[in-house]
C-alpha cells in the first residue's frame, strides 16, 4: 500500500465488561483522524471504525462516567480526557489508564502496536490482529487480561470512594511517587540507568506482554506486515475469548488472576503520558510521533 491510498483496515472495539465503557481515542499530531474520539459501549456491544492509511494514536476505556446536572459536563472517574464531553476532541487520558497504542504503515510498511501500563491500569484489554495472509512472526495478540485492580498494592490503589475498599484503577509508581527512578527521568532517563522496579515488576509479572515501564521494549512491542491488518480491541476479555484465540493467549497471563465475564462488574462510584520506548531504532522512529 502506498501513501495516499485509503486503507480497508478497521479497529473493532468490543466491551465484554459487565458495565458500560466509554472508549476514548487520541490521534497523534499530524496523523489522519478517526471518525470519532469518544463514544459509549454497553456490555456486549461492539463498534468498528475505519482506520486510514498511516493512522497513529492511542485508545483506552473510560469508566464510571456521568454528566453533571448543573454544568452539563461529561466526566469519568478513570481514563477521563477532560474535554467535558463524550468526544475527547484532542485530549488524552488522565492516568491511570490501560492504553492500546498503534502506528499503521510505519517503518518498512509495518504496523507497530502495544498495550501499555506505563500510565497505570484501569481495565483489562486485549489487542488481537486480524491479518490476511502472513502477518509475520511478531504479529500476535497482546494485552493485559488480569484483574490488577484487585491485586494492586495499597500505595498505588485508586479506591472507590473515600476510604472505600474496592479499587477502580491502579496507578503507576511514577504517578504515585514522581521520582526520577520510577519515571525514567533525569539521570535515569536512558535504558542503561532506568531499570524495572518492584512496582513495574508487579505489572510485568501479571501481564508479561504489556509495557510495564518506559524501556520495557523487547517483550512489549509487536508488528504486523501487509498494510491491511485489522485489529480487535476487547475490554474485559472473558475466559471464553481467551480460549478462542488459542494457546498464544497463555502468554498474556502471569501471576495475576484472569477474569470471567462476571469478574469485570462495575465497582462503586467515586465522588471525583507515560512514555513508550520501542524495540530497536526502526520501532522508535516509527512510533516517535505517537506522543
Amino acid at each position: 500500500m502506498h501513501a495516499g491510498v485509503s486503507s480497508t483496515r478497521t479497529l473493532t472495539i468490543t466491551n465484554h465488561c459487565g458495565h458500560t465503557v466509554w472508549p476514548g481515542i487520541l490521534s497523534s499530531s499530524g496523523s489522519p483522524q478517526l471518525e470519532t474520539t469518544g463514544f459509549a459501549l454497553e456490555p456486549r456491544q461492539s463498534r468498528s471504525l475505519p482506520a486510514p492509511h498511516g493512522w497513529s494514536g492511542r485508545l483506552w476505556g473510560r469508566t464510571h462516567c456521568t454528566v453533571d446536572d448543573s454544568s452539563g459536563k461529561f466526566s469519568c472517574v478513570t481514563g477521563n480526557c477532560g474535554s467535558g464531553q463524550l468526544d475527547c476532541a484532542g485530549h488524552g487520558a488522565k492516568p491511570p489508564a490501560t492504553l492500546a497504542e498503534f502506528t499503521f504503515d510505519g517503518h518498512g510498511g509495518l504496523d507497530f502496536y502495544d498495550v501499555s501500563l506505563v500510565d497505570g491500569y484501569n481495565l483489562p484489554m486485549l489487542v488481537e490482529p486480524q491479518h490476511h495472509g502472513d502477518g509475520g512472526p511478531n504479529c500476535v495478540l497482546t494485552g493485559c487480561m488480569m484483574d490488577l485492580n484487585a491485586a494492586c498494592p495499597a500505595e498505588l490503589r485508586v479506591a472507590a470512594g473515600h476510604g472505600g475498599a474496592a479499587a477502580v484503577a491502579c496507578r503507576s509508581a511514577c504517578e504515585a511517587f514522581g521520582s526520577a527512578e520510577h519515571c525514567c527521568h533525569g539521570e535515569h532517563g536512558n535504558p542503561n540507568t532506568c531499570w524495572p522496579t518492584t512496582y513495574s515488576q508487579f505489572f510485568k509479572k501479571s501481564c508479561p506482554r504489556a509495557y510495564s515501564y518506559a524501556y520495557d521494549d523487547a517483550t512489549s512491542t509487536f508488528t504486523c506486515g501487509g498494510g491491511a491488518t485489522s485489529y480487535t480491541i476487547t475490554f474485559c476479555p472473558t475466559t471464553a475469548s481467551i480460549k478462542s484465540v488459542g494457546t498464544d493467549a497463555a502468554a498474556l497471563g502471569g501471576g495475576g488472576r484472569a477474569g470471567s465475564s462476571s469478574s469485570w462488574r462495575a465497582a462503586p462510584r467515586l465522588g471525583s503520558t507515560g512514555s513508550l520506548v520501542l524495540l530497536g531504532v526502526a520501532s522508535a522512529a516509527a512510533l516517535a510521533h505517537v506522543f
